[in-house]
């Protein structure tokens, strides 16, 4: 089972056990996070949402809070000025744990690779 979850204004498409990057927010690492903002949810008994699905939810673990690579701006106007610029976009990565569905949901294998890595 998967879904589509909007977070931060950005749609994913996410399942259980997937690692994502979204923009960075407010929650502490280590904590649970719930998105209740899912617009599809695939699986047996596909459901579409208008805009959102009711009783659907994506449930995640805040695993760490981070800057992304630098990029570097550089601006050069021809006999004027030169002047270089960078940018590091802070983001925060979750684990999801569950996908629900009202009645269904898929959760997490603890077997997995994540499960193992980031759920102690």
């Amino acid at each position: 089972m998967y879904g589509i979850v909007e977070i931060g204004g950005h749609q994913f498409k996410v399942k259980a056990g997937d690692v994502i990057d979204v923009q960075k927010l407010d929650n502490e690492a280590n904590s649970q996070v719930e998105f209740d903002k899912v617009l599809f949810v695939g699986g047996d008994k596909p459901a579409i949402g208008t805009p959102v699905v009711s009783g659907a939810k994506v449930t995640a673990k805040v695993i760490k809070h981070d800057r992304s690579r630098k990029v570097t701006v550089f601006v050069r106007k021809p006999g004027r000025y030169q002047k270089k610029n960078g940018h590091r976009q802070p983001y925060t990565s979750l684990l999801i744990t569950e996908v629900s569905n009202g009645s269904d949901s898929a959760k997490i294998d603890p077997e997995s690779r994540n499960a193992k890595k980031y759920l102690k």
